[in-house]
């Protein structure tokens, strides 16, 4: 019975990032959004966009990468007032992306930041990439 529950549980964390390359792989539309402002009323507008586009299009049609740079990286760290709104999507499927260039230049730390975000090594390339593969761009 232990062993295969410990199977279970091995089989379990070994499809679930295969699980959310899959969803993104099936959706109809697929949106890079960029968020390099420091404006808060941007982030919430941005935000604002990605949950009408899941509710609109249903959230396993739409494949959404949120990628913050620049002055907009404020929207993702974590005493940001998007903090609650950036967990929330990211619970949704959407994936949300902080540069770490940025991170590097404004001495930022993985602490400070929103504990649901992920990590690209350049948010330009990450959109320039996404765009190469055929994904809308969107910036509010």
């Amino acid at each position: 019975m232990r062993r295969s529950f410990l199977l279970l549980a091995a089989a379990a964390a070994t499809l679930a990032p295969w699980a959310a390359s899959a969803q993104q792989a099936t959706a109809v539309a697929h949106v890079v959004v960029q968020v390099s402002e420091s404006d808060p009323a941007r982030w919430n507008l941005a935000l604002t966009n990605v949950r009408n586009m899941q509710d609109d299009m249903g959230a396993d049609k739409v494949a959404i990468e949120i990628v913050a740079y620049g002055p907009g990286i404020g929207m993702l760290k974590r005493d940001a007032e998007t903090s609650a709104r950036i967990s929330d999507l990211v619970k949704r499927g959407v994936v949300v992306q902080a540069c770490q260039n940025t991170m590097r230049n404004q001495k930022l730390e993985r602490a400070d930041m929103n504990q649901d975000v992920g990590y690209v090594p350049a948010g330009v390339v990450e959109i320039v990439k996404r765009q190469q593969e055929g994904w809308a761009y969107l910036r509010p």
